[in-house]
C-alpha cells in the first residue's frame, strides 16, 4: 500500500498536496462551511470522511458540490488524486491514499466505524508527508486523533474546528489534547487557511519510513489477518481486554491516544471509543436481561394459575413466589437502567460518534 510520497515525480494533473478532512455528528454543516470557503483554484486534492451508517448511501458529494466552488464526487477505487476536486468516502468503505491514488477497502472497522478517519489520515501521512493537511471537524469520541498524530509526526499541518463552534467537540478536543501542534479555527476560516498554508507547504516531501503507520495502513487495507507478526506491530502486547466487534483479544499499541488497541483480525479501538462501545454492550445486555426477567415472571404467573386450577396449591404457591422474585429483580434492574439514563441524558438514540 502506502510508501514514500510521489509528489515530486507526479505526472501532470496529479495532486502534489492533499487535504484530508474528517467529521462525524454535527459535521455536515461544518463541512459545508469549510468547502464554501475553499479557493476555486485550490492546488490540492481534498478527501473527506464522514461517519455514516453502513447501509445508508451517502449524499455527501452532491451536498458539498453545491456548497462551494470545487467539484465534489464520491470516491471510487483507483481514482487519481487531482487538485481542485473533493472526494467523499462511500458508505462501508475505508478510503486510503497510495501513490497518488484512492484505494477503497472493506478492512476492519476502526473505533466502530467504516469509513473511519484514522485510516485515511495515516495513509495520507505515509504517502504525502508534510505535503498533507489534516482537518478534524465536529464529532463525538476521538476517531481522528491517532491519524492526526501520525500526520503531525510527519510534519504535516493539523487543524481542528473551533470547540465553541463545533456542535460536538469530542473529536476536535481530543486532537488538541494529544497533538501539540494542532490549531483550532472556525470552519469558514479553516477553508481560507488551507489556501494560505498550501502556498507555504513544499510539495512531495518524502514521508519517511515509520513502521507503525505503514503497518496499520496495511491492516486497514484488509490484506493481513494477524496483528502480532505484522511488521511494525511485533511489539504489541495482549491487553487482557476483548474486542467488541469479534470478541478476540485486544493488543495494546503505542501512539496517541494512549493506550490504543487492535485485535488479531485488525479491529482498532481508541480509549474513548472502546469505553463507549462497552457502555452500549452493557446497556444491550441489561435490556435483554430485563426482558428475560419479565418473561420469566409472566411464565410463572401462568404456571401458577394452571396449578391453582388443578388444585395443586403448594405448586401454585411456589410458582407465584418465583414470579414475585423475578418481578422484584426486574424492578431492581429497571431502576438501575433509569439511573443510568438520568446520568447520560434523555436516553434517546445518540448521534453517530
Amino acid at each position: 500500500m502506502a510508501g514514500t510520497s510521489r509528489g515530486v515525480d507526479a505526472p501532470p494533473g496529479r495532486a502534489r498536496h492533499i487535504v484530508v478532512v474528517g467529521a462525524s455528528a454535527g459535521g455536515v454543516e461544518a463541512l459545508r462551511a469549510f468547502v464554501g470557503a475553499l479557493s476555486p483554484g485550490l492546488p490540492a486534492a481534498v478527501v473527506v470522511v464522514l461517519h455514516i451508517p453502513p447501509d445508508a448511501p451517502s449524499a455527501l458529494a452532491p451536498i458539498l458540490d453545491r456548497s462551494g466552488p470545487l467539484r465534489a464526487v464520491t470516491a471510487r477505487h483507483g481514482d487519481v488524486l487531482v487538485p481542485g476536486t473533493i472526494f467523499t468516502a462511500p458508505a462501508d468503505n475505508h478510503v486510503l491514499v497510495a501513490d497518488g491514488h484512492l484505494h477503497l477497502s472493506r478492512g476492519p472497522r476502526e473505533n466502530g466505524h467504516r469509513p473511519a478517519l484514522d485510516p485515511l489520515f495515516r495513509s495520507a501521512a505515509a504517502d504525502f508527508g508534510e505535503a498533507a493537511i489534516g482537518i478534524v471537524l465536529s464529532g463525538n469520541r476521538d476517531d481522528g486523533t491517532a491519524g492526526a498524530s501520525a500526520l503531525a509526526d510527519r510534519d504535516a499541518t493539523v487543524l481542528v474546528q473551533d470547540l465553541e463552534e463545533a456542535l460536538y467537540d469530542g473529536m476536535p478536543s481530543s486532537v488538541l489534547h494529544h497533538v501539540r501542534t494542532a490549531r483550532a479555527l472556525p470552519a469558514v476560516k479553516l477553508g481560507a487557511a488551507v489556501g494560505e498554508l498550501l502556498a507555504e507547504v513544499p510539495a512531495g516531501t518524502p514521508a519517511g519510513d515509520d513502521a507503525l503507520p505503514a503497518a496499520e495502513t496495511v491492516i486497514a487495507d484488509g490484506t493481513t489477518e494477524v496483528v502480532g507478526p505484522t511488521p511494525g506491530l511485533a511489539g504489541a502486547e495482549p491487553s487482557g481486554l476483548s474486542c467488541p466487534d469479534c470478541d478476540g483479544v485486544l493488543f495494546r499499541l503505542p501512539g496517541a491516544p494512549a493506550p490504543r488497541f487492535r485485535c488479531r483480525v485488525g479491529h482498532a479501538w481508541s480509549p474513548a471509543s472502546l469505553s463507549a462501545q462497552q457502555d452500549e454492550d452493557i446497556d444491550r445486555v441489561l435490556w435483554s436481561a430485563l426482558r428475560a426477567l419479565a418473561e420469566k415472571a409472566e411464565l410463572h404467573r401462568r404456571l401458577g394459575e394452571s396449578a391453582a386450577v388443578a388444585g395443586r396449591r403448594e405448586t401454585a404457591t411456589e410458582y407465584r413466589r418465583r414470579a414475585d422474585r423475578a418481578e422484584a429483580d426486574a424492578g431492581l434492574l429497571r431502576r438501575l437502567l433509569a439511573d443510568d439514563q438520568a446520568r447520560h441524558g434523555s436516553g434517546g438514540p445518540s448521534p453517530i460518534g
